[in-house]
């Protein structure tokens, strides 16, 4: 039967090293503008997607979650699997008035040392996500529950599969970027080339702003830098 679909797949091969670098990369101003910038404007999720309880930027790899149409249950199986670092990222289908995320899968996921949830859906209990400082970003707010808590179910769900978040193809293993301004997805086989992207324009966006404040015009600076 269809509720009976439960797909959990493993972790994918990533290079930590390579992920840590980009983490690190959590402080920058508009990072996850910057990683836009460094794929060509690519990988922007819908504006609709943000931030819901705390102004805590992150950074991580996506451990995905596929849901059904019609058939919202709690995702409390990715406790199975997940890892500090992970940033779960759920596809809800966009569904506004049923929440899939509330403030005791906050405290699981902190628990667990997941950086961040990114949900195309409805997320709950934001004040005590706020409380446990855990950042979501989401679609919408509701206080309407999943069904498990009554049916008991949490199928059907499909963990660490392709999915699509705020527009975008998400793959497990993916670098997900969260902030204040939107959420930004960069492909794992293009995080190299992105990351070396991404800390050259940081650097130079650094160098423009101190320019500005000591007085710099237009004309001098992109003589200088080549664009503002």
């Amino acid at each position: 039967m269809e509720y009976n679909r439960k797909i959990i797949n493993n972790r994918p091969s990533i290079d930590d090293n390579l992920v840590k670098k980009c983490r690190e990369m959590v402080g920058v101003m508009s990072a996850s503008a910057v990683f836009s910038d460094a794929q060509k404007r690519d990988g922007v999720m819908d504006h609709e997607i943000k931030f819901r309880s705390v102004n805590k930027p992150f950074i991580g790899t996506a451990l995905t979650v596929k849901l059904s149409p019609g058939d919202i249950v709690d995702c409390l199986p990715i406790f199975d699997i997940a890892q500090p670092g992970d940033v779960v990222v759920i596809d809800a289908n966009g569904t506004a008035n049923t929440s899939i995320w509330g403030g005791l899968m906050s405290g699981l996921a902190r628990a667990a040392g997941v950086a961040g949830a990114v949900i195309d859906g409805s997320a709950r209990d934001t004040d005590e996500s706020k409380l446990l400082d855990f950042p979501i970003a989401s679609r919408s707010v509701s206080p309407r529950a999943a069904h498990s808590a009554e049916s008991g179910r949490t199928t059907p769900i499909e963990i660490n599969v392709p999915v699509v978040c705020g527009g975008q193809i998400v793959n497990p293993g993916d670098l997900i970027v969260a902030d204040e301004i939107g959420v930004t997805v960069v492909k794992y086989e293009n995080l190299e080339a992105v990351y070396e992207a991404a800390i050259e324009l940081a650097s130079n966006e650094e160098k423009v702003r101190k320019e500005i404040l000591s007085g710099a015009t237009v004309a001098e600076l992109l003589e200088k830098f080549g664009r503002i």
